[in-house]
């Protein structure tokens, strides 16, 4: 499809036909009640937000840092926007790639809203000394237990940043939506079946879908330290079949769009279909050519999903 130098097949051989035939994986023991578990620990935990105005590249926008009380305790990271003058009735949670967030996206699919950018613990304005800030080591901290796996504690955070978005504008409650990609889109596959404060959702090339196929399959991602590490520790399976967003995606009743890629050397293709074949409630798929590669046309197709993505957003009159 592209030339590359890559040592394997970013399409891992698979038609577009053949990917939208993957079946999700078989759902474990326990996995409701592991999240369910997990939600009420979030949900039980004050967010305490804190904001603090900052200057806006963007005139007409408010941009603020937020800090916010994620599972545990562990203060989170976090910008916000807001339209100045205005009070939208619409929020949205982003979740950012496996690479962290420097800055909020100024631009956001959809109606007005209220955004919320939370770094996943570890990255940014999430940094802690004891926290790995690369997805090589981040990928496979407390992988030993699921209990202590670090992206059980990404999901819960982001449980959390709704509580504190409802804090600061409680007039977007019924109207708050998703947004992710990459870790961000993984992340959020395993965050939306189990939080009933979302309205809809967009997960762009969902990392973490069917840990099954993923770890017969070499690529540049975080993938490769997880298939690494299965070598010498088989037993890591058991946390991520509780961590898988394929499994996760079978319990998702609300509205969601996927972007999925037929060649993407990071984010093995079949893991991403996989994701989309899973979803439980109404969905919509966006193919796209390729992902985390760079060929020509990208930028144009990447404006056509932003487009398409606005319109799968703009379907409810209050928001």
């Amino acid at each position: 499809m592209f030339t590359h130098q890559f040592p394997f097949d970013p399409t891992y051989g698979y038609t577009q036909e053949q990917l939208l035939q993957i079946a999700p994986p078989a759902i474990p023991d326990g996995y409701e009640q592991f999240w369910q578990q997990t939600y009420q620990a979030a949900l039980a935990q004050p967010p305490r937000p804190t904001l603090r105005k900052i200057n806006s590249d963007r005139p007409g926008l408010e941009v603020f840092e937020l800090e916010y009380d994620g599972l545990d305790g562990f203060r989170v990271g976090v910008w916000l926007t807001r339209p100045e003058g205005q009070t939208p009735r619409r929020g949205v949670v982003f979740g950012h790639g496996y690479g962290g967030r420097q800055a909020p996206d100024l631009d956001v699919p959809g109606p007005a809203c209220v955004a919320v950018f939370p770094c996943a613990r570890g990255f940014h304005r999430s940094a802690r000394p004891d926290l790995p800030n690369n997805s090589t080591e981040h990928v496979i901290f407390g992988i030993e237990s699921p209990e202590t796996y670090i992206h059980r504690y990404c999901v819960a955070d982001l449980f959390c940043a709704v509580s504190a978005l409802l804090q600061i504008a409680p007039e977007t409650a019924g109207c708050i939506d998703y947004i992710g990609g990459s870790f961000g889109g993984g992340i959020g596959a395993m965050t939306i079946p189990w939080e009933k404060r979302f309205r809809r959702a967009l997960l762009r090339v969902p990392s973490f879908g069917h840990h099954d196929l993923r770890l017969t399959m070499q690529c540049v991602g975080s993938g490769e330290s997880v298939r690494n590490l299965f070598k010498q520790k088989p037993a890591i399976r058991k946390t991520l079949a509780l961590h898988d967003a394929a499994v996760s995606a079978q319990f998702c009743r609300i509205p969601t769009m996927v972007a999925c890629a037929l060649f993407d050397p990071a984010v093995p293709p079949p893991g991403q279909f996989a994701v989309y074949n899973a979803l439980a409630g109404e969905k919509k798929l966006y193919v796209r050519p390729a992902d985390h590669f760079q060929w020509e046309g990208d930028a144009e197709d990447g404006a056509r999903l932003s487009e398409e993505a606005a319109k799968w957003f703009c379907v409810d009159g209050r928001c």
